[in-house]
């Protein structure tokens, strides 16, 4: 990774400070843009009261940062989220998934008010696709849900030696077409074996917050 987007992706994540009111109960994602975000707040003692985590990662990150992490279950509200993202387009929707934390992420971006994402402007896009959309999937329909998917053109890639926090497989799939994302991810998560597809559209952002050479742009 250069050098520039390390650069702007710490400014994606600084640069979402000023968007989380003090004392707040903020839900993290998981990431390397999340790990400047919680860089970030550990350099502002008390701007999170607590977190919610989206992954074991993000939990160790949190931790180690002195931010108490708290179960979903055990809290009644969450305003906003904050994630990154493989890929985004000006639509607000979402690929992710890079980091296999998706099932997590998915969950507390659907109990959060708000969701903001902090990206560097390598990850905006035109159309999602370019960036193979990973699908966590029961592991005994691995094989069931990658031919589902050849059956209509894609062209999935199990993801060897990964293990995702519940215990399940991913499968990267690329050359797929995704002229309407909320539809594919409609179609996708019906597949039986199918946990998670790692399209945010029916639950796209919020808000874009984008890390440029030039500074931030606000989508």
């Amino acid at each position: 990774m250069s050098t520039s987007a390390d650069a702007n992706k710490r400014r994606a994540a600084e640069a979402a400070l000023q968007h989380i009111p003090a004392g707040s109960l903020l839900g993290v994602g998981t990431g390397t843009t999340v790990r400047f975000l919680v860089e970030a707040l550990a350099a502002h003692p008390g701007q999170v009261r607590a977190a919610v985590s989206s992954s074991n990662a993000t939990t160790a990150l949190l931790t180690a940062a002195g931010i108490p992490v708290l179960d979903l279950n055990d809290v009644a509200e969450l305003s906003l989220y904050i994630d990154g993202a493989d890929e985004a387009t000006r639509s607000h929707h979402l690929i992710k998934g890079g980091g296999g934390a998706l099932t997590r992420e998915k969950i507390v971006a659907a109990a959060a008010d708000r969701f903001i994402c902090i990206i560097d402007e390598s990850k905006l896009v035109g159309t999602l696709g370019a960036f193979p959309l990973p699908m966590e999937v029961i592991p005994m329909a691995r094989n069931l849900v990658a031919r589902r998917l050849q059956a209509r053109g894609a062209r999935p890639v199990w993801r060897q030696g990964f293990i995702t926090d519940n215990g399940n497989h991913i499968l990267d799939v690329h050359d797929l077409s995704i002229a309407d994302p909320p539809a594919l991810e409609d179609e996708l998560a019906g597949l039986t074996g199918v946990v998670t597809v790692g399209l945010f559209a029916k639950r796209p952002a919020d808000m874009l917050v984008v890390g440029t050479d030039h500074g931030i742009i606000i989508v």
